[in-house]
């Protein structure tokens, strides 16, 4: 028998609820919201342990769900009443899952071979360009993305869905500025830094090493650090006359031209 929750008082109710809008509580329990049957699909294919889903069966089946308890989830049912109260958005497809969150240290990433492509973002705050530089990096197949100073915790429900699941798809990894650089330095992958500053049009340089291609914020761009620490600094031609593009744009332009160096291997 399938459990059911219909009561918007329910305990488990209004941990899930704290759970989408607390990241403190996120970095207490461990755990986290997915919603959608892509999000959530991706999310079991990249072997996050999922510990309950919850669905609304006029939108997802009890067939569906059931299918699920191979999984070793625990499968509630849950009413209309709490599914949209529960509910990030209304295309979620009537499924709701809690699950637990992976460690994002860099000591954790593994690369193929040893001439790996990193996208490294220093210090994004906002979630939609968030989850465009995570769809990027998924689009490209990148070997990982690095994220140094975070400032938003990248189970934000908002990243999850702008990233469309790309939170799940690609190698991530955090730390400090000071902290990747050392560990880029230490695998010997080479730091190209996108800034104006005594920087070299980005088509000039060969990516076909291992590389990271190091991308700022659009209001202060990188941090003299990262311009310090970089073997290149590189710049995209600007024809117009605003002197900034978005960040997962420019992030963009970068790592493809990075892979058709590689012949998009």
């Amino acid at each position: 028998m399938v459990k059911t929750i219909s009561s918007l008082q329910n305990p488990f109710i209004k941990q899930l609820v704290q759970l989408k809008e607390k990241s403190k509580l996120r970095k207490k329990t461990g755990l986290f919201v997915i919603e959608g049957k892509r999000e959530l699909s991706l999310a079991i294919k990249s072997n996050y342990s999922i510990e309950t889903l919850y669905y609304y069966a006029d939108l997802f089946s009890a067939a569906e769900a059931a299918s699920l308890k191979t999984y070793g989830i625990d499968v509630i049912e849950i009413t209309k009443a709490v599914y949209e109260k529960v509910a990030h958005r209304e295309t979620t497809e009537g499924v709701i899952a809690v699950a637990k969150s992976k460690d994002f240290d860099l000591n954790n990433l593994e690369f193929k071979n040893n001439t790996p492509l990193i996208l490294v973002a220093e210090a994004p705050e906002k979630p939609g360009n968030i989850g465009a530089l995570l769809r990027t990096a998924d689009a490209a197949n990148v070997d990982a993305i690095i994220i140094s100073n975070p400032l938003t915790d990248l189970y934000n429900p908002n990243i999850i869905r702008s990233s469309v699941g790309g939170v799940f798809t690609v190698q991530i990894a955090m730390g400090t500025s000071e902290e990747v650089i050392t560990y880029l330095k230490s695998k010997n992958i080479s730091i190209h830094a996108a800034t104006l500053q005594d920087s070299v049009v980005y088509d000039s340089i060969d990516y076909k090493k291992a590389t990271a291609l190091v991308v700022g914020t659009e209001s202060t761009g990188l941090s003299e650090l990262w311009r310090e620490a970089a073997n290149t600094k590189i710049r995209i031609p600007m024809q117009g006359k605003i002197d900034s593009m978005n960040v997962s744009v420019a992030a963009g332009i970068l790592v493809f031209e990075a892979k058709r160096q590689r012949k998009f291997s």
